[in-house]
């Protein structure tokens, strides 16, 4: 499974590869550390999930997601925020799923593993 991560923070892009290179099947493929860049990567290669911090600098979330489905329409979008008061503003802007950065990281591994499985999130 093909794993794009976006985000500005270096820091958390490092935490996410490592947790990520060690799972069997999952690639991370790309990093984008701003919205721009982000689209020039999916729109060279669809990857199968893209872990998005919400707070991504650029362009708005809002308008954003509708572009990033249109350029790759099975794109699953998890987004990635450490203020969780956010998850019902995400989800309605068209991200598939929402993950606090504060919640520990076998959820993200859980819902990762569903999408690779074929289902959808709980």
């Amino acid at each position: 499974m093909r794993i794009l991560l976006a985000d500005d923070q270096a820091k958390v892009r490092f935490a996410l590869r490592v947790l990520l290179e060690k799972q069997p099947d999952y690639e991370v493929c790309a990093e984008a550390v701003d919205t721009e860049g982000l689209m020039a990567l999916i729109e060279a290669d669809c990857p199968s999930v893209l872990l998005l911090a919400w707070e991504l600098p650029g362009q708005k979330m809002e308008e954003l997601l509708p572009a990033l489905h249109e350029a790759c329409p099975n794109l699953r979008v998890v987004a990635l925020s450490g203020r969780p008061e956010l998850r019902a503003t995400a989800l309605a802007s068209g991200a598939d799923t929402f993950v606090c950065k504060c919640d520990p990281p076998e959820g993200l591994l859980e819902i990762i593993a569903r999408y690779r499985d074929g289902q959808a999130p709980s």
